[in-house]
């Protein structure tokens, strides 16, 4: 396996991590023997970044990774890198009521988490959300203290826009910030991409895929199923569905042509941008079963050339999707998405 190191200060990981968010209810009905077998199967190919927040599924995942890295080889448990994200709060229906990022909501947050995952540490801890109603040196400053106290090995940080970022690296120092970055959504290029580059940080990158918008897989007339969050998501409207399918339509034959699958060849482009752009960038995807998890870590084995890479991004243009990322009241609670102020 390939690795990467998140940043100049951020521990060494795999060049793929695992996002679990799946595994727990967010795209539907959940597998449990599946999840767990997908889990092990990631750690035996020597995937090490496990990602999870405490509210999925309201703790469900915490406690399924507990399983998973319980009942695994004790070798392959000691070399995983937990990655947890806190402060989104729900409601028991699963809406969202906001984002906590005081520095007695982190500790709060902090001690759940070790209990769900029956350990003494996690290794890379990151508030979801900027709270914009705490300034990010607190919430920062907190969880500082907990690296000192040695409840956590790493400080990251999610959906940070680049006052926030910069704001946070003068507190402590900053592992990595994970945020969504795929064809479909490249707007951490112009400023948030090169300002991780200039202050050592690296960048975890999920929705790679877009929840599966670009994985090949989604057909045309399908419909989100019950529970499943991508009926809320704009660009899985009827409306704009099929436009974006056009554009799986071209990136396909792109992949054809290399003799890879779409999957692969959208993961391979993320790959591609850490050493065309000189970041520490780690890719990852969300894979909730054992074919889908062997098929992006196939991945790792395509190489884009020059040409190859202008392929891709003539079939995916910049700014090609319909639709954002997000419903539009959840969009307003990101921070890399807001107008920065100079």
């Amino acid at each position: 396996m390939q690795t990467r190191t998140l940043g100049t200060t951020g521990p060494q990981v795999s060049a793929l991590g695992l996002g679990c968010m799946g595994m727990s209810p967010a795209y539907g009905d959940t597998d449990r023997p599946e999840s767990i077998a997908t889990l092990h199967a990631a750690l035996d190919a020597g995937i090490t970044l496990l990602d999870t927040g405490d509210f999925y599924g309201m703790g469900h995942n915490e406690l399924l990774i507990n399983e998973a890295l319980r009942t695994a080889p004790a070798a392959l448990r000691e070399q995983a890198v937990t990655s947890v994200k806190f402060g989104a709060l729900r409601d028991r229906e699963g809406r969202f009521l906001g984002h906590d990022g005081r520095p007695e909501a982190v500790k709060n947050f902090l001690a759940y988490s070790l209990q769900r995952l029956g350990t003494d540490h996690i290794d890379i801890y990151r508030v979801a959300r900027v709270d914009p109603a705490v300034p990010i040196e607190e919430t920062v400053g907190a969880i500082a203290e907990a690296v000192d106290a040695g409840y956590v090995g790493h400080i990251g940080l999610s959906e940070a826009g680049p006052e926030n970022i910069r704001r946070a690296a003068a507190t402590a120092p900053i592992a990595d910030l994970q945020i969504e970055y795929s064809l479909l959504d490249r707007g951490i290029e112009d400023e948030i991409l090169p300002l991780c580059r200039e202050l050592g940080i690296g960048i975890t990158a999920y929705g790679v895929l877009s929840r599966g918008l670009i994985s090949g897989h989604w057909a045309r007339g399908r419909k989100p199923g019950p529970g499943d969050f991508r009926g809320l998501s704009p660009r899985f409207r009827a409306e704009n569905i099929d436009g974006n399918l056009d554009l799986v339509d071209a990136l396909r034959a792109v992949a054809d042509a290399k003799g890879v699958t779409v999957a692969q060849t959208a993961i391979a482009w993320v790959l591609a941008q850490g050493e065309r752009r000189g970041a520490a960038l780690v890719p990852v995807v969300g894979a909730r079963r054992r074919d889908r998890l062997a098929e992006a870590l196939g991945a790792l084995d395509v190489r884009l050339d020059d040409d190859d890479l202008a392929a891709v991004e003539e079939a995916v243009p910049p700014g090609a999707a319909i639709g954002a990322r997000y419903p539009e009241e959840q969009m307003a609670h990101l921070d890399s998405e807001k107008k920065q102020t100079t």
